[in-house]
């Protein structure tokens, strides 16, 4: 089972200005890009995660990007239009010839510029006991970032940490919402039951059952059941 935990970064006064200029730089440079790639998949009509990569990934290479980065935005569009054409096929967006659907289908999906962006562990390194990050920028990597967050999720970020992290920008703030990975519990698989009639008076049947002995019959207890009141 995945859960996801939040922190927030802490540039020093001398990262800050630089920092908060670089990532959004990057966010806005990714998310460009991904707004491309929207553009190519609507246009050639390719969706799946492979066939667009062909078509943009020099593209997104020529606008700066990284290797990595660069997949992830073509991943980031892929997974939009699976959404969207998942919501179509659910009726969510309502019938064939409804409004809101027809206006989701006839353009392409378009991402924010401050969207947030995923990062896997080749752009985005973590160094716990620091308190620190390392991060791809479009102007190169940054390092030695602190970020602060709930002490007992910092723990089980530390421990339990798997996956991608996404950066988000938030009332001129950053935060990394990292994917963590946990046993999921076992599934209780009850064993035995108990039935309740709640309206003895309206059937004259038994007023329980239960998995394992008689049926429990109203009997007096009739009497203790009041009818709804009228509020």
């Amino acid at each position: 089972m995945n859960l996801v935990v939040q922190v927030k970064l802490l540039p020093t006064p001398e990262q800050a200005a630089a920092l908060s200029a670089t990532l959004s730089a990057t966010l806005s440079a990714c998310n460009t890009a991904a707004n491309a790639v929207s553009a190519v998949a609507f246009t050639q009509g390719v969706f799946a995660r492979q066939k667009p990569q062909k078509l943009v990934y020099a593209d997104l290479k020529a606008r700066g990007l990284s290797a990595q980065p660069a997949l992830h935005v073509i991943r980031k569009v892929a997974d939009a239009y699976t959404t969207l054409h998942a919501s179509i096929e659910a009726g969510l967006l309502g019938g064939e010839h409804s409004r809101r659907r027809r206006k989701a289908e006839s353009k392409p999906i378009a991402v924010r510029v401050d969207a947030a962006q995923p990062f896997d562990d080749r752009c985005l390194s973590w160094q716990m006991d620091a308190r620190t990050i390392s991060i791809w920028t479009v102007t190169g990597r940054l390092r030695d970032i602190a970020f602060t967050g709930e002490p007992g999720q910092v723990k089980f970020l530390a421990t339990h940490r798997k996956g991608e992290t996404d950066l988000v920008h938030r009332d001129g703030m950053f935060f990394l919402v990292a994917t963590c990975e946990v046993e999921q519990a076992p599934q209780f698989a009850p064993t035995d039951w108990i039935g309740v009639n709640c309206r003895p008076r309206k059937t004259r049947g038994p007023v329980g059952r239960s998995s394992s002995g008689p049926p429990v019959k109203a009997g007096g207890a009739a009497r203790f059941q009041r009818e709804p009141q009228d509020q």
